[in-house]
């Protein structure tokens, strides 16, 4: 079986991934985040996690890559990942109130020598979207909320894995993983296109 790195340092991440037994490495990828202007917010979450992935294909020549990303889409607007607690705060006021959705991508990209179907790409991934709720926030429940999960670099200014689910209405996904950061099931769909699966060995007689 050929390697597997996550380019990702997030520990929120690494817990998902440990949940499907694999042996993997952690990388950071070397990707900037900057999306070009008018870039559709799912497709940036798309572009941004198969760029994550590519970003170390050179250092990890062996490897099979996962790279993820979340972008928030308030009305169709790209929301940007906040830079400081003031910017988290500043977007959950936008949030607080209204619907909004995050979108998910997770990207798988193989290496050269391990086989693939003919016309298969090298780099697949999926988007998951998940529509969620905010309820009714005033300043002072979002300055509490912001310094208690000090959420920057997290889209939407919100950490749903720790304790965000107290700003919300409603949730409308089966995947709570996707909300996280890393959808397992579009994951594990996509690692199985490139012969990874732990249950395809034959049944003991």
């Amino acid at each position: 079986m050929f390697r597997i790195v996550l380019a990702s340092t997030s520990p929120f991440r690494r817990a998902l991934l440990d949940r499907l037994g694999l042996a993997y490495e952690v990388a950071r990828p070397a990707f900037d985040e900057i999306a070009p202007e008018g870039l559709p917010p799912v497709a940036c979450a798309r572009a941004f996690a198969e760029g994550k992935a590519l970003s170390l294909a050179a250092a990890h020549e062996g490897a099979l890559i996962i790279g993820a990303d979340q972008a928030l889409d308030l009305d169709g607007e790209l929301l940007r990942k906040p830079a400081s607690l003031d910017e988290a705060a500043d977007q959950l006021g936008r949030l607080a109130g209204r619907a909004h959705a995050l979108h998910t991508a997770v990207a798988v990209h193989a290496p050269p020598g391990l086989p693939l179907a003919p016309g298969e790409p090298r780099t697949l991934a999926e988007v998951v979207t998940v529509e969620l709720r905010v309820r009714p926030l005033d300043r002072a429940q979002i300055r509490r909320y912001v310094a208690l999960d000090r959420p920057i670099g997290s889209a939407g200014g919100y950490l749903f894995e720790k304790h965000g689910p107290w700003l919300f209405d409603d949730v409308r996904h089966a995947d709570e993983t996707a909300i996280v950061g890393l959808p397992l099931v579009p994951l594990c769909r996509l690692l199985r296109r490139f012969g990874v699966d732990p249950l395809g060995l034959p049944a003991p007689a």
